[in-house]
């Protein structure tokens, strides 16, 4: 297994993402990368109502006020923090989270 970096430090401010590639299981997957106030989460770049990328490829994944994460199919609504779907089609489920290690040099994942 090997690390991926994905952002240093200061590379995003609060509520800016990164989309990545990744792989799990040996199978290609898109994640994105969430700065959040105090910390940073990853989740995989899936809605949970049906398979597809939560930001139809164009990179926004926040609602226009900023608060909550999005699917722009389909609307359903998630918090950033938990990627708990709080709103829409698939309500109570959550987002596919991938951990992360934060150190001095940045933010990693681990790749297979």
């Amino acid at each position: 297994m090997s690390r991926q970096q994905l952002a240093k430090l200061d590379q995003l401010s609060t509520g800016q993402t990164l989309k990545f590639n990744y792989r799990q299981n040996g199978v290609p997957r898109e994640g994105f990368l969430v700065r959040l106030k105090d910390t940073w989460v990853a989740y995989e770049n899936r809605c949970r109502h049906i398979a597809i990328s939560l930001d139809s490829d164009n990179g926004e994944f926040f609602t226009q006020d900023g608060k909550y994460l999005f699917c722009q199919t389909h609307g359903a609504v998630y918090e950033p923090d938990t990627g708990l779907c709080v709103h829409g089609p698939c309500k109570g489920a959550n987002l596919f989270s991938i951990p992360l290690e934060i150190g001095e040099s940045g933010v990693w994942i681990d790749m297979e």
